[in-house]
């Protein structure tokens, strides 16, 4: 996979083979993956009582919108790019974030590494640690959370800028 900034000021994503189309794919499963919303996740860090009642019955119900939406917005244009590399002959396809749409891939990725780290806990622990546990889907979520938020960066230096 190779991901270019575009002279619009987007990032082209070059998939290469089938496993990155795989790991992209996880994205909206792993932001979706939580016990409870990001919203409420966020307000439970809230100590007071009140503000944190607040929080719940002002602030949850439109960041719950509002980060459906991004994830929405990034699921569908996957979803044509997919469509997009099945019609096409060539063993490789492009996705294009565009510089209107960075905020909403900024935000799916940054709820599925939140979401990551909430099952997991990777917290500081060593990169060894993680790999050494022997449980594969521990060691493929680092992974992904780990390109997730190198993604991230790309979007701040190229695209939110």
């Amino acid at each position: 996979m190779n991901i270019i900034p575009t002279l619009e000021g987007g990032l082209r994503v070059d998939l290469e083979q089938a496993t990155d189309w795989l790991l992209l794919r996880h994205l909206i499963d792993d932001a979706c993956h939580r016990d409870m919303s990001l919203a409420e996740e966020l307000g439970s860090a809230i100590k007071e009582h009140d503000l944190r009642e607040d929080w719940l019955e002002y602030v949850v119900p439109d960041l719950k919108v509002e980060f459906a939406t991004s994830l929405e917005k990034v699921r569908q244009v996957m979803a044509k790019a997919v469509e997009d590399y099945q019609k096409s002959d060539e063993d490789r396809g492009s996705l294009w974030i565009t510089r209107d749409l960075g905020y909403d891939w900024y935000s799916s990725f940054n709820q599925a590494r939140l979401a990551i780290e909430a099952r997991y806990g990777f917290g500081d622990s060593p990169k060894e640690e993680i790999l050494e546990d022997g449980d594969p889907s521990k060691r493929s979520a680092y992974y992904r959370s780990q390109f997730y938020g190198a993604v991230q960066g790309l979007l701040l230096e190229h695209v939110l800028a």
